[in-house]
């Protein structure tokens, strides 16, 4: 064979490898509203950085005449490329070859890139689109996920691991992108679920679809296992795009940054917007995101798990062109209050940014644990012991800022002085007790309260105790005495000083006792 017949060849494979399951399947796949595994691949990468790895490789397999059935690539395409100029591996399943099923040559190839990305320090992206463990192969398939498993551990907290589903993710293919750091779904064309709606009625008798059981909505808004939910592949990897943008690519490194001469927003702009925010009266709800918009760089608030556990608010953001994780109450739902899932849901935020090196500032506004048997029975003392861990095992710079009410474990919780938070800010209208006044005047003014009682001036009269109470306890000075506050700082002067502190902070180093790792109450 002569040297231009070798190279004929050679791009007929190529040719023959990129055409997936072929022109009918491909057609099929568009029909559905779905990209194929190259056209996302080139939506996720920067134009022209895409290099494609194992491009030939084939499935091993020869039982049910599988050996007739070979496709270039086994259905994963894998390699890596540039987001924003950095590199970054990735795999994207395709579904026009056997369903987008793992063999052991599939599942092959995705672990050679995620050992890649670990070596390199890159991140790694996996697109999902699969019907699961290829059936053919038997234990080789499900050997194969054990495989990606044991690395997506290895992988944890060394570089960043993001899951995108963009088609079915059933069976074992859902605990992989449960173990990464984030996942995405689609509206539609989108779905993840241990066992299906058709094993669910034989066994259970259960009759649900697949978007019940599976899709985006329950799990972005009941289960918690989506972070992020977006109408179509082209925003769901421009999201992807975005994520990367303000992560760091390892454990090792900074995340990339603004440059100070390339900042639109001034460090010392004031905060002319909180003031407004803030609501004169205690119990008014208001929004915590538009306060966190107020104090960060051109308001740009990057939110985490936006449909779960509304009543806290993760996300990242800039400050002072850095990447920082914020985490905040947000009053406008449950009046803010700690319950199960919003524990859970901010100390994984917490663990991740800390992890990174990402600082942690938290927007205080807490008026205790969700108090009721439901949450008693589902484990609140356990699950919300899980945010104390994660805040006192973080020994990334940690600021937080007391916007109003901190009351009870819940002060304690919320990156509190006593976890070691660098540095504790307050507003004026902090208050700060182990409970709010409707609940501590009926143990600290009992016997006032019984006579008013009986003389028939209970309502009167407990108006006039909680405002003593309110005098003594609604207000951050008494905290600010005993040092547990910093400082008692007025809203407008928040993006300077927080800036300004994470500046100060930027050569801190703290050491913990030496072992294997701790025991998270999981």
């Amino acid at each position: 064979m002569t040297y231009m017949e070798k190279l004929r060849e050679l791009a007929e494979r190529e040719t023959k490898a990129e055409a997936g399951g072929g022109a009918e399947r491909v057609a099929k796949q568009h029909a559905s509203g779905k990209l194929t595994a190259r056209e996302r691949a080139e939506l996720l990468l920067d134009p022209g950085s895409f290099t494609e790895l194992d491009k030939f490789v084939v499935h091993r397999c020869t039982d049910f005449d599988m050996q007739d059935q070979k496709f270039l690539g086994d259905g994963v395409v894998t390699g890596y490329g540039t987001i924003g100029g950095r590199t970054v591996y990735f795999f994207s399943q395709d579904f026009t070859v056997f369903g987008g099923s793992l063999s052991g040559a599939h599942a092959a190839k995705i672990c050679k890139v995620m050992d890649m990305a670990v070596k390199t320090g890159c991140p790694i992206i996996g697109l999902n689109d699969s019907g699961g463990a290829r059936i053919q192969e038997g234990v080789e398939s499900l050997g194969g996920y054990a495989e990606i498993f044991w690395r997506n551990v290895q992988a944890s907290g060394v570089i960043p691991q993001i899951s995108v589903i963009l088609g079915p993710c059933a069976g074992g293919a859902v605990y992989s992108p449960a173990m990464t750091d984030f996942i995405f779904m689609l509206e539609s064309n989108s779905y993840m679920f241990v066992t299906g709606p058709d094993v669910i009625k034989t066994v259970t008798h259960e009759d649900v679809t697949k978007e019940a059981l599976g899709g985006a909505e329950p799990h972005s808004e009941k289960s918690g296992v989506c972070h992020f939910v977006l109408p179509n592949e082209a925003a769901c990897l421009q999201a992807v795009r975005k994520l990367v943008g303000l992560l760091p690519s390892n454990n090792l490194d900074d995340a990339p940054a603004v440059a100070q001469s390339a900042l639109k927003d001034p460090v010392s702009r004031p905060c002319m917007e909180i003031a407004k925010i803030l609501p004169d009266s205690p119990n008014k709800p208001y929004d915590m995101r538009l306060l966190i918009a107020d104090v960060v760089d051109e308001g740009e608030f990057f939110e985490v798990h936006a449909n779960f556990a509304k009543n806290i608010v993760v996300g990242f953001s800039r400050l002072g062109g850095k990447t920082v994780g914020i985490v905040g109450n947000q009053p406008a739902h449950l009046a803010g209050c700690l319950d199960i899932d919003a524990s859970v849901k901010a100390a994984r935020f917490v663990r991740f940014c800390d992890s990174f090196g990402i600082p942690l500032i938290t927007f205080v506004d807490v008026p205790g644990f969700l108090p009721g048997s439901q949450q008693e029975y589902g484990g609140i003392i356990k699950h919300g012991a899980k945010l104390l861990y994660a805040y006192s095992e973080a020994t990334v710079p940690k600021l937080a800022l007391i916007t109003r009410k901190a009351y009870g474990g819940a002060y304690d919780v919320m990156s509190s002085k006593h976890i070691r938070a660098d540095f504790n800010f307050a507003y004026p209208t902090a208050e700060i007790a182990v409970m709010g006044p409707e609940g501590a005047i009926n143990i600290l003014y009992r016997k006032e309260i019984t006579e008013a009682t009986a003389k028939g001036r209970l309502a009167e009269e407990r108006a006039r105790l909680a405002q003593l109470y309110r005098d003594k306890f609604a207000n951050p000075y008494k905290a600010a005495e005993l040092g547990y506050v910093d400082e008692v700082i007025v809203p407008e002067e928040t993006r300077r000083i927080l800036i300004e502190s994470l500046r100060t902070l930027a050569t801190k180093r703290e050491h913990r006792p030496s072992r294997k790792h701790g025991n998270i109450p999981l």
